[in-house]
């Protein structure tokens, strides 16, 4: 156990001490659900590069990070809003990062990995057109295809921007799925977690969205492996799951209420495509593990601590949930600074970060408490606090 003072909200420094580290059976893969865990970048704080307008990127404990992941069971969503994607990553590092991880991942036995392809280096304005969002996005689904990549098709500001009609959406959605070489994991991503996609599929009302989003998967079921939602909302989560056409999986991105949906009901489950399993993954792969059991009550037992930490993460404004997710790799080791490209380290307070500690303590998700307090201490003397 370690003893430090982290801050609090009334400016006194409060005295804690961590507790033992949880520890987690090893992983049992394969699951009874599909689990991807949004997979962040490992910045490189050497690099002479401008971090706001420069990506610079650690390669090897890029890789070495997905390796874990793999070694746990779990698959990778690379390239995805958790590795800053908008936020940082522009779409020539991420076809790198994708190239390099689906290299990592032939090395693997039983590796997944699923692929964002989008259109992000299409700067959304006055004179983008609907043609011209298709043609980014087949340049950027040719691009991970010839790669030998599965893609997931991220939801695009520039169409966000330029879509006059919800037909404007299905016409696009068509024209892609037409031409991909395998069935895609379709991404809406919801305006909490990105201002600029307010209004995706046509409609401000996320219900009546809903319908346009479902009308395009049952038009294009054939081409459509699943779809991931990100809306934070577990009711139209379970809503929109049982109205999915035959086939088509949902993969939850509640990072609020995974638990629940993942374990699911008498009329079905959803997958998982998460951010927080970045952060929570020796727990994700220990209640996969009990799932595969039959065992619900140690599932809902291993994830359980880990739901307020999660929330915490994602707090509003849920964008900067990254900073969260890169600081639970620096306490555990898995890199040796906390920066991030873009900046990002900075997108939370000193008393977010304080929090998130006693949250992954209490979660017994400090690997080695010892090491995480020392690196607590390090961000805390950064801020002036000793």
């Amino acid at each position: 156990m370690a003893t430090l003072h982290l801050p609090t909200a009334d400016h006194r420094l409060e005295k804690y001490t961590t507790a033992p580290p949880r520890a987690f059976p090893p992983p049992a893969p394969p699951y009874p659900r599909i689990a991807l865990a949004a997979t962040h970048v490992v910045a490189d704080p050497l690099a002479e590069a401008d971090p706001w307008l420069q990506p610079a990127i650690d390669w090897d404990r890029t890789i070495a990070y997905r390796r874990y992941l793999w070694s746990l069971g779990l698959g990778v969503a690379e390239a995805m809003d958790t590795a800053q994607r908008g936020m940082g990553l522009d779409w020539p590092t991420s076809l790198e990062l994708i190239r390099r991880s689906l290299d990592a991942a032939r090395e693997v036995p039983g590796a997944v990995i699923a692929c964002g392809a989008g259109t992000d280096h299409l700067e959304p304005g006055a004179g983008v057109s609907v043609d011209d969002v298709i043609r980014a996005y087949e340049e950027q689904c040719e691009a991970v295809e010839a790669l030998g990549g599965r893609i997931i098709l991220m939801a695009s500001r520039a169409l966000a921007a330029c879509a006059q009609s919800p037909d404007d959406y299905a016409r696009v959605y068509a024209r892609i799925l037409r031409q991909v070489r395998q069935p895609v994991i379709i991404h809406w991503l919801g305006e909490m977690f990105d201002p600029a996609l307010a209004g995706y599929w046509g409609h401000a009302d996320t219900e009546t969205a809903m319908e346009t989003c479902l009308a395009v998967l049952h038009d294009n079921a054939a081409k459509i492996d699943g779809i991931k939602i990100s809306l934070l909302d577990k009711e139209r989560e379970i809503v929109m799951r049982r109205r999915l056409p035959r086939g088509v999986r949902m993969y939850t991105g509640d990072d609020f209420n995974y638990a629940e949906l993942i374990a699911g009901d008498e009329r079905g489950h959803s997958d998982a495509l998460l951010g927080i399993f970045d952060a929570i993954a020796p727990a994700a792969a220990a209640a996969l593990g009990s799932l595969k059991r039959n065992d619900i009550s140690t599932f809902h037992e291993m994830l359980a601590p880990t739901v307020p930490l999660s929330r915490h993460i994602f707090r509003a404004p849920t964008r900067f949930y990254k900073t969260g997710i890169v600081f639970m790799a620096y306490l555990n080791g898995h890199q040796d600074h906390f920066t991030m490209i873009g900046g990002q380290q900075s997108a939370r307070s000193l008393l977010h970060l304080a929090e998130l500690f006693r949250r992954a303590d209490a979660a017994g998700l400090l690997i080695d408490p010892d090491t995480a307090a020392g690196r607590m201490r390090r961000v805390l003397a950064v801020h002036g606090v000793n």
